[in-house]
């Protein structure tokens, strides 16, 4: 058996979280591999929505489905009991489905501390962080300095905590940060009981699971966070999140060899949107791109913060459909285009010295403004000028719509196998059916 992982293709927001939903129950587990609460996967069934940050999208599947929180996510243990209690109201019994990688780094108060500061320090030329202290942990991470899941077993933990806030709060005093104590002390009591409820959860050798359990021919579903143009290597740095989000994050994040991996499902949007600062080539800055952010309700899911919206790029998916090797593509928010009688597509940038370019280049976003230095090129397609959400099998759906799904594949050389045409997990249409 080996490992499936589903991931997003272009700057995060894509709604992989209802896509993990749609398949989670052909699978025995599903595994969030990289990122931290700053990632908010929206599923929407039964005339509710639901918001998950940090626990896997598989937790509403009828039957056995097990979900791992793996060693490449960062957790903030107030945000994580926020987030299971709303679960448990809603009758999911989390302590029996869940396992969470002792491995995993924890995010302390003084990390958010330190990314407002950083932030702060960067003025214009900021990043565009949550400011949920993601960056930081990553950054104590690396520096091997974090405190991590396992460690709050440790008798000593008292110990271990407080040379990691002293060094913290030293830090901040450097940064010349003004910390105000006594909020600080009311922060950090929180978090330290919000631990005793962390403790209660199967805290556990994920490594060892997840390998065994492909051993003994269970299934897995590896859900990613953010997208691949976030990623902290292939993405357009430095405008990215801390982690890698392309599908060699599933193998880090989740302790698993490269040859078990089987199939990656890649999710892009119909369109292109970007939240924070930083290079996006396709974004539109006229009516046009504020009919698609209201017709798409593009609004952050965690920090509700507006997204930037423009026409699908094709250089930038393309470049992620190589980096991921991408097996299956997913187009979400096809309905959105509904309405607009011709639609654009990006399929070659013209670089600053005036060269053609169909490859993702590493000019876009070095300039100080974090501006995208390239012009995009389009085509012109009709639009289809239908309702998408009626839509439920592949011969409801329009010809102009099929032809341009037939110019992405052509484009970037892999086929679309599910169209989401609306939020709700029935608005699904799997198109080998």
């Amino acid at each position: 058996m080996k490992a499936d992982i589903l991931l997003g293709l272009q700057w995060g927001d894509e709604g992989k979280g209802k896509i993990v939903d749609v398949l989670a129950p052909d699978y025995d587990i599903v595994a969030r591999f990289q990122g931290g609460p700053n990632a908010g996967h929206t599923l929407e069934f039964d005339g509710r929505k639901h918001v998950l940050r940090s626990i896997p999208s598989g937790v509403f599947a009828k039957g056995s489905v097990t979900n791992v929180i793996g060693n490449g996510v960062v957790l903030d243990p107030v945000l994580f009991r926020k987030e299971a209690a709303e679960l448990e109201a809603d009758g999911v019994d989390l302590k029996a489905i869940l396992k969470i990688s002792k491995k995993a780094h924890l995010i302390m108060p003084t990390h958010r501390l330190l990314d407002a500061a950083g932030e702060a320090a960067m003025g214009s030329a900021k990043i565009g962080t949550t400011g949920k202290g993601i960056g930081p942990t990553y950054a104590d991470k690396i520096s091997r300095h974090g405190l991590r899941v396992g460690d709050i077993l440790d008798a000593n933990f008292d110990g271990i905590y407080t040379a990691a806030k002293e060094s913290h709060l030293r830090t901040l005093r450097n940064l010349g940060a003004n910390v105000d104590m006594a909020a600080f002390g009311s922060a950090e009591e929180e978090w330290l009981d919000a631990l005793d409820y962390l403790r209660t959860f199967d805290l556990a050798d994920t490594e060892h699971y997840v390998n065994k359990s492909l051993d003994e021919d269970h299934s897995i579903l590896c859900e990613g966070a953010q997208g691949t143009m976030l990623d902290i290597d292939f993405g357009s740095y430095p405008f990215v999140t801390s982690s890698n989000t392309v599908a060699a994050g599933a193998c880090t994040g989740l302790g698993l060899a490269p040859r078990r991996i089987g199939r990656v499902y890649g999710i892009f949007k119909a369109y292109c949107t970007r939240v924070g600062s930083g290079p996006f080539p396709t974004e539109l800055f006229d009516a046009t791109g504020e009919e698609i952010c209201s017709i798409g309700h593009e609004f952050g899911a965690v920090t509700g913060r507006k997204r930037r919206c423009g026409w699908l790029d094709l250089v930038a998916l393309r470049y992620a459909v190589m980096i991921n090797g991408a097996t299956h593509l997913i187009m979400m928010k096809s309905d959105v285009l509904d309405s607009f009688e011709s639609i654009k597509v990006c399929n070659a940038y013209r670089l600053p010295d005036g060269t053609i370019t169909r490859d993702f280049p590493f000019c876009v976003g070095r300039n100080a403004a974090g501006e995208a230095d390239v012009e995009p090129i389009y085509e012109t397609f009709p639009g289809w000028l239908t309702v998408m959400s009626s839509a439920r099998k592949k011969k409801h759906l329009p010809q102009a719509f099929l032809d341009y799904v037939a110019y992405i594949e052509e484009q970037v050389g892999v086929p679309v196998a599910i169209i989401s045409v609306g939020p709700d997990r029935e608005q699904t249409i799997m198109l080998n059916e």
